[in-house]
């Protein structure tokens, strides 16, 4: 009798843990907004290093949000002299390379890389450490991005998905899942948000996602093991509308006319010199000095 009471406890058991294993297993996220996250997501090749970034598609064309530093080796100045003699700097940037991965059955079967011009520039050592770029073909891709455009700030303890390409191309379209863990975390005068999500160099700015889909913030800094900072969403659309991109945030704002567009400089700061970000360790997440 004893026998059969074990028995039946390890029977029992052994179904409690199968269950378990089960209910675990099954994924908190609908495997199609996994695959709408990795549509619009692509890796930016800039002078040598490279990031992330998110496409938001408007009217066929293709904007792609990322952070500032993975694209600052663009950014480059020169001097002229107007007619009343005065010296002038002006900035311009040269295009960043966007790359498009194609998985199929399981495996990846090829990519596209697309031009991209830089619209406007947040430096990261002093300003938001943003950026967005225009794919210069129309229709790249159909695939579009959408923000978490809210009031309310999504809580601590909320479940949240990076992706991003992890060691660069080769890691591209890597999903990792955290927590959002803390609110409001302040470095130099700027607020960041802080998450779980794992990040590893390639992952500067890659989106990070509710259950939904929609971003939520961008990663940028952090020390990988758990311990990241995203710019918020929050910021972001502040951002934007500053410098007259919101229409790249929200699909109710009109896109503006290629003048109106242009109105607004690239960068507006003219604070630093181009290059390598002068605090290239405070970037952990942007791969430097990769053969293109």
């Amino acid at each position: 009798m004893k026998k059969f009471v074990i028995c039946m406890l390890v029977g029992s058991l052994l179904l409690g843990s199968f269950a378990i294993a089960q209910e675990t297993s099954k994924p908190d996220i609908d495997l199609k907004k996994v695959q709408e996250i990795q549509d619009f997501s692509v890796t930016i090749h800039a002078t040598g290093s490279q990031g992330s970034g998110e496409i938001k598609t408007r009217d066929g064309i293709n904007y792609v949000w990322t952070a500032a530093h993975v694209v600052d080796g663009l950014r480059k100045t020169r001097s002229i002299v107007d007619a009343n003699g005065s010296t002038k700097t002006i900035v311009e940037f040269d295009d960043a390379k966007i790359v498009k991965e194609y998985i199929q059955d399981g495996r990846s079967v090829g990519r596209s890389t697309m031009d991209a011009e830089i619209v406007r520039y947040s430096d990261a050592d002093n300003g938001e450490d943003l950026a967005l770029l225009r794919v210069r073909k129309k229709n790249f891709v159909t695939a579009s991005m959408q923000f978490y455009l809210e009031d309310k700030i999504p809580p601590v303890g909320t479940t949240l998905y990076h992706c991003g390409s992890l060691l660069g191309q080769i890691g591209s379209n890597s999903f990792t899942r955290g927590i959002m863990s803390q609110h409001g975390r302040v470095l130099s005068g700027v607020v960041y948000d802080q998450t779980t999500c794992a990040a590893f160099p390639g992952s500067s700015g890659g989106g990070v996602y509710l259950g939904d889909g929609r971003c939520v913030g961008m990663i940028v800094r952090g020390a990988g093991e758990t311990f990241n900072l995203i710019v918020p969403s929050r910021r972001i659309r502040d951002w934007a509308k500053k410098v007259k991109v919101e229409f790249a945030l929200d699909d109710s704002i009109p896109v503006p006319s290629e003048e109106d567009l242009w109105k607004t400089p690239v960068d507006g700061t003219n604070i630093r010199t181009p290059g390598t970000p002068k605090n290239a360790k405070n970037f952990p997440f942007l791969i430097h000095k990769i053969e293109e």
